[in-house]
């Protein structure tokens, strides 16, 4: 007598494919930097929440990082304040900084820890300034030569992982802000939520840097095709660094230090496809460009296999 055939056998199919990465990720920290399309579409949210939550579930230990530029911009003007961009960086004034304190803190980590915790009470909320997370001090950027003042814009000095860490041991979800405090003066800044991922992930000893995006990955040869990039040594990323985009260059730089500081892979992937976290960790072919440190290698020139 034959066996019938079960409708629902490709779902197991699928689960097993994932064994061996969740063999492979059990117990370790997973840094997510949260941002782009997928912090504004409403369905992109849940279901990043979902993915997020399924990762603990998974037993791995996730930890979010966002910033919230259409947010803060969409309250600037509202409140009539200008957005004035140099180098790259938003000119962050005193009362500019208060908005951004207020869109961070207040409104998107607020957003994002209720969608999490709507399977469970796992996300915690909390800034970089919480038990001095996040230490920064001004940073001035060198444009046309000189330094110049941008405001409430702050570098990253120091990072004290502790709080995060009880949080994880104690089984939650942190949701972190990227504010920080510096010590010199005792202001608050705005620090760029790549750079404070990646800051967090090296200090966390994560096993992962993960970056959602407005694009695919990184591209082989842009705008010429929209070929990507599977897999690269940070030494071939340190090269294609001048060439690239305004808008990677922080993302990437992130990938960069993140790897060549303790951190065993990091992924920049596009944010706008559902589910792109869990297709990224838990599957055979993965989605978007993942860096590793040159000691990894890349077994098939700058694509090379997962």
């Amino acid at each position: 007598m034959s066996t019938r055939k079960h409708t629902a056998l490709p779902k197991a199919q699928i689960l097993i494919e994932a064994l061996p990465w969740l063999t492979r990720h059990h117990g370790k920290t997973v840094v997510i930097k949260f941002g782009g399309n997928a912090m504004v579409d409403e369905e992109l949210k849940a279901a990043f929440a979902q993915d997020v939550v399924f990762l603990r579930q998974s037993g791995l230990k996730p930890v979010v990082v966002h910033g919230g530029g259409p947010q803060i911009s969409a309250q600037l003007d509202k409140q009539g304040l200008v957005s004035e961009f140099k180098a790259g960086l938003r000119v962050t004034t005193p009362e500019a900084m208060d908005v951004v304190r207020m869109v961070l803190a207040g409104q998107v980590q607020r957003e994002l820890v209720g969608l999490l915790n709507q399977h469970g009470p796992l996300a915690v909320g909390m800034t970089g300034e919480d038990a001095h997370t996040i230490t920064a001090t001004q940073h001035r950027p060198e444009i046309d030569g000189e330094l110049v003042d941008i405001g409430r814009v702050g570098q990253i000095t120091a990072i004290d992982p502790g709080a995060i860490q009880a949080l994880l041991d104690d089984g939650r979800i942190p949701v972190i802000s990227s504010i920080a405090r510096s010590q010199d003066d005792g202001h608050v800044y705005n620090v760029n939520a790549d750079t404070a991922a990646a800051a967090l992930a090296a200090a966390l000893g994560a096993e992962t840097l993960m970056v959602l995006t407005d694009v695919e990955g990184l591209y082989e040869d842009w705008p010429n095709s929209d070929d990507v990039i599977s897999k690269l040594t940070a030494t071939q990323l340190e090269k294609l660094l001048p060439e690239l985009s305004s808008g990677m260059v922080p993302k990437m730089e992130g990938c960069l230090f993140a790897v060549r500081n303790g951190v065993n892979t990091a992924r920049v992937i596009d944010g706008r496809v559902q589910h792109s976290i869990l297709l990224e960790i838990f599957t055979d072919e993965g989605i978007g460009t993942m860096v590793v440190p040159d000691d990894k290698g890349v077994t098939d020139g700058q694509g090379g296999a997962r």
